[in-house]
């Protein structure tokens, strides 16, 4: 059963053959070999590239072992071209190879070598590598299944897949387990044995205790403002007083590196700035997230925000949470400033929106609070109230675009065509 990830092979084709190397990036387990091969080398083999002329090597496999020397390495790709055309170079695992830069750099070299390249431990993640090769490499980072991705595969309606996905998030291989205990054991083994080891390992750290009760922390508030000083009252309230702001700084740092969350700024729309702090940190697997806290605070919009940032950010969007202020009257005659929040606001190039994600908007008051921050923003750009339900899509008096997260989640063109 081979899962579509047409999004990401689309951006291998538009990066073919631009004397740079291509970067394959994101978590552990999120599908960066598969999209290779067979996706990637499939589409080359259909489109008249000949067999020969694609060179694929498992770095982390027992009978590549010897091709972990850089010279051996080297010698075995150039003793396959034999000729002037193109040929596509796919090394899963680089990591793997001893001073790898300077193979990769000879290729580059090469007019006639299209370089792809994938690589992650606990050593050794692909954010080095894009560092290794600022300038002369070209990322193209994947996540985690889609809930479109999800459902390409998945046998019943989209409600119920929504259920699902919302529990155990978008690891392929989830994907085709069948049972709810086979799912949460392997996230459960993936998180404890692989995400959160790496992070230990890669960056040595002594007391795994203290990023373990982080890890906890903000699993357990995503959606919610916060910063080192904050998650360091938390510590102290649970009885650490010895972790530094300065140690939360560095972990939440290495858990961004090792590509586990990401972290939204704030934005003051009408001021034009960003505010450092707080912040928020959202997961880049909503299944991760869950069982890192077994399955505890299953908040449907908490976890349907954490979905709709991972989304926008897949689709390549700039993604940052909005604060306008509104003057308004504070009940004894004087007028004060409040400030409200507007969930996303997104962009990529010309196309910008704000977006509110709602878990339901059928109370009068409720959609008014959600309507507040979108209302005090006087430009042009789509204004997008996302909701958890199913119904047609509409607009308001205000020019304000209600949508289920259904219409959003399974149209990658639900923004243009809002």
């Amino acid at each position: 059963m081979e899962i579509k990830r047409d999004y990401y092979l689309n951006k291998l084709i538009q990066k073919k053959q631009n004397q740079l190397i291509k970067i394959v990036t994101g978590i552990r387990r999120c599908g960066k070999s598969y999209l290779l091969d067979p996706i990637f080398k499939n589409y080359l083999l259909e489109n008249g590239v000949d067999s020969d002329h694609i060179i694929k090597l498992e770095l982390d496999s027992i009978e590549n072992m010897e091709y972990l020397d850089p010279k051996k390495l080297y010698d075995y790709v150039m003793g396959k071209v034999i000729d002037d055309k193109t040929y596509y170079i796919l090394l899963d695992e680089i990591q793997k190879v001893e001073n790898f830069e300077s193979v990769l750099n000879s290729f580059l070299r090469k007019k006639n070598l299209d370089v792809y390249v994938t690589g992650s431990n606990s050593k050794f993640l692909s954010s080095d590598i894009v560092t290794e090769f600022r300038g002369r490499g070209d990322e193209i980072r994947v996540y985690p299944l889609s809930f479109s991705e999800f459902m390409s595969i998945y046998k019943g309606n989209s409600i119920e897949g929504f259920d699902e996905y919302i529990l155990y998030g978008g690891l392929p291989l989830i994907a085709t387990f069948k049972t709810a205990e086979e799912k949460i054991g392997y996230l459960s083994y993936q998180c404890d044995n692989v995400y959160i080891n790496d992070v230990i390992e890669r960056n040595d750290i002594r007391n795994d205790a203290e990023l373990r009760t982080l890890i906890e922390v903000i699993s357990s508030s995503i959606g919610s403002l916060t910063n080192p000083t904050k998650l360091f009252n938390t510590f102290v309230s649970k009885g650490n007083k010895n972790i530094t702001t300065k140690t939360i700084a560095l972990y939440l740092k290495y858990l961004e590196e090792a590509f586990l969350v990401e972290k939204a700024k704030r934005y003051d729309i009408k001021g034009k700035k960003y505010i450092e702090t707080p912040a928020k940190y959202y997961f880049v697997d909503i299944g991760i997230r869950n069982s890192l806290i077994n399955f505890r605070q299953i908040e449907k919009n908490h976890i349907m925000e954490n979905i709709l940032f991972t989304e926008l950010k897949k689709r390549g969007f700039n993604v940052d949470i909005g604060v306008v202020e509104k003057r308004q009257s504070n009940g004894n005659g004087k007028k004060e400033y409040k400030q409200l929040e507007i969930d996303f606001v997104v962009n990529k190039g010309s196309e910008k929106y704000y977006i509110q994600s709602a878990y339901n908007i059928m109370d009068d008051d409720k959609r008014s609070q959600e309507l507040q921050s979108l209302l005090s923003v006087d430009d042009s750009f789509k204004k997008i109230v996302v909701v958890y339900d199913h119904f047609i899509k509409w607009q308001d008096e205000h020019g304000i675009i209600y949508m289920s997260i259904y219409d959003f989640l399974l149209n990658e063109n639900s923004l243009k065509e809002a």
